[in-house]
């Protein structure tokens, strides 16, 4: 049997010089990017690792025991995550989300969940901050994330077969430990839970039945996600997304009949859909088929401190040099002034620009891996 070859570059160290303005301006909440998006919501993930190896995320042919993760050194602080993360809310940041790698994993994530919960919005309201997890450890740590003031928790769940779901964990892990997960959590008040599927042709695609039956009628919200592009280690092909609107079609055919309903908020990556009974609701994200580019208002700041615009960025703005400047020369409204600049100039469209491009053309863009960057 031949070896399965997959080209992967390590983009992860590669810096860009940032240059403080001269002069600083103190941000207003209102900072728009070049095509007029705000900046509302800030990705932050916490750690690289993650002790599981989904086909589509960390394949064990590339994340292997001999991969070089980030030393604990080159991780931003918890006061330096804090710094930022203060940083952006000040330019109309509300929206935080904390994830990974699996961000369960990054010891005392609690701490720092209090810390971020002390931030307050422009406007005075409070954060919403989320985490987003594999659910392996949402069981032990439900209660204690909670009780730290985390406000929900978004868990990913491919499938409802144990044999298809450890296939594609590739840990051997099962189902019953991640829905264990999800009802702690439940239990813990962090709601309402998001529950994530993405879908691959010929792998899961059997299970959006399943995982809707299984979920209808819940509190929770099932989320069908199109499997994308990110990074080089998936080996991804566009014949094996399965559109949303197969999705919806599909549901409909088994009886699970759906109408349409209204965003929560401008910019939202779901489209949301209810039951008709009004047993719940559903989500599709169609970032491969029905891009919303033209409403992204996401930030993305990586575990080692890089600034990335777009989820299929090709690189990102060191942000830690300024943090960790031996001279201290770099205040908070400096660093804040660097950020505004690099925001203003923003133009990413990947995914609108993407349908106009061929598939070799697309598998050539090294994108980073979302394993590092976040989901």
């Amino acid at each position: 049997m031949s070896e399965k070859f997959i080209p992967l570059t390590d983009y992860r160290q590669r810096e860009q010089t940032l240059t403080v303005p001269d002069r600083l301006i103190e941000p207003d909440g209102q900072l728009k990017d070049s095509l007029h998006r705000p900046l509302h919501d800030l990705r932050i993930s916490v750690t690289d690792r993650c002790n599981f190896r989904c086909v589509y995320c960390m394949p064990k042919e590339v994340f292997d025991k001999n991969y070089r993760f980030l030393p604990q050194t080159s991780l931003l602080s918890f006061e330096e995550i804090t710094r930022v993360a203060r940083i952006f809310v000040a330019h109309g940041v509300k929206k935080i989300r904390l994830t990974g790698g699996e961000p369960l994993l990054r010891k005392n994530i609690e701490k720092l969940i209090e810390m971020l919960t002390k931030l307050k919005a422009s406007d005075g309201s409070d954060i919403d901050l989320t985490l987003t997890t594999n659910g392996s450890l949402l069981a032990r740590k439900a209660q204690g994330l909670r009780d730290a003031g985390l406000s929900r928790v978004t868990v990913s769940l491919d499938s409802m077969n144990d044999a298809t779901f450890k296939q594609m964990n590739d840990v051997d892990f099962p189902v019953s430990d991640v829905l264990d997960g999800i009802d702690a959590a439940h239990r813990a008040g962090l709601g309402p839970i998001k529950v994530n599927m993405v879908v691959k042709a010929g792998l899961n695609d059997s299970e959006i039945i399943p995982m809707a039956r299984y979920f209808k009628a819940t509190p929770h919200i099932l989320r069908f996600i199109e499997y994308m592009d990110v990074g080089a280690s998936n080996g991804w092909k566009l014949n094996e997304v399965i559109p949303s609107a197969k999705v919806i079609q599909i549901l409909n055919d088994a009886g699970l009949s759906l109408l349409p309903t209204q965003a929560n908020y401008a910019g939202e990556t779901a489209e949301r859909w209810r039951y008709l009974d009004g047993n719940g609701e559903v989500g599709v994200i169609s970032s491969v088929t029905q891009t919303f580019c033209h409403e992204c208002s996401r930030a993305r700041l990586s575990t080692e401190g890089k600034l990335y615009t777009c989820l299929f960025a090709t690189h990102g703005h060191d942000l830690r040099s300024l943090l960790r400047d031996e001279h201290h020369l770099h205040s908070d409204l400096a660093i804040s002034n660097v950020i505004a600049q690099l925001w203003k100039k923003r133009s990413d469209r990947y995914s609108e620009l993407r349908s106009q491009q061929t598939e070799e053309l697309i598998k050539s863009r090294k994108k980073i891996e979302m394993s590092y960057i976040g989901g």
